[in-house]
C-alpha cells in the first residue's frame, strides 16, 4: 500500500455530521496512531525540503497541528492563521462567504514580511473559502504563497477548482468523492 492509500485507510467518515447528508472526514484517527501521523507529516516534509519555504502558515484550527509539525521539521518559523477575535496583536482580517453565512480570519501584522515565502496548509479543501482567505491575508503582508497545501480535497464542492483558478498551486494527500 503506497503513503496516500494508507494515510486515507485512516480518515474516518462520519455520517451526517455537522447535519444530515454531510460526510465528515475526520482527520483525528490520523492524528492518535503515531506510525500514521509519522507517515503523514513525511509527505509534507518531502514535498517541502528542498522547496525553500521561509514560513508554514496553518488555518485555524486543524491546519495548526500539521502546519507547526512541519515547520519544526523545516526548520523554519509558523504563523497561525486564527479565527476572528483570537489574535492578541494588531491584525489584517478577510471575510470570506460560508455554504450558510461568512466569517473572517485574521493574522497578525507581523506574522510574515515582503517576499516571504509561504506555504499555506490545512486540513481539507471544501469549498476554498477559508485557504483563499488565507493566501489574501498573506498577500496583503507581501509574501507570497508558493502552495497551498492540504491532507483532503473534495473536489465535488469545488473548492480546489477555484483555488487553482485563482493561481494557487495545490498539493492535496488523497481525495473522496461527495461531502
Amino acid at each position: 500500500m503506497d503513503a496516500c492509500d494508507y494515510i486515507k485507510s485512516h480518515i474516518r467518515t462520519v455520517p451526517d455530521w455537522p447535519e444530515l447528508g454531510v460526510q465528515f472526514r475526520d482527520i483525528t484517527p490520523l492524528l492518535q496512531n503515531p506510525k500514521v501521523f509519522r507517515v503523514l507529516i513525511d509527505q509534507f516534509v518531502h514535498r517541502y525540503f528542498d522547496v525553500g519555504p521561509d514560513i508554514i502558515a496553518g488555518l485555524d484550527a486543524r491546519g495548526f497541528i500539521m502546519g507547526s509539525v512541519l515547520a519544526y521539521e523545516l526548520n523554519i518559523g509558523f504563523v497561525p492563521i486564527r479565527k476572528k477575535g483570537k489574535l492578541p496583536f494588531t491584525t489584517v482580517e478577510e471575510t470570506y462567504e460560508l455554504e450558510y453565512g461568512s466569517a473572517t480570519v485574521e493574522l497578525h501584522t507581523d506574522a510574515v514580511k515582503g517576499g516571504d515565502r509561504v506555504i499555506l496548509i490545512d486540513d481539507l479543501i471544501a469549498t476554498g473559502g477559508t485557504m483563499m482567505a488565507g493566501k489574501r491575508l498573506l498577500e496583503r503582508l507581501g509574501a507570497t504563497v508558493i502552495e497551498g497545501a492540504a491532507i483532503v480535497d473534495l473536489p465535488e464542492l469545488h473548492g480546489s477548482e477555484r483555488l487553482r483558478a485563482a493561481g494557487l498551486q495545490l498539493f492535496t494527500l488523497v481525495s473522496f468523492a461527495g461531502h
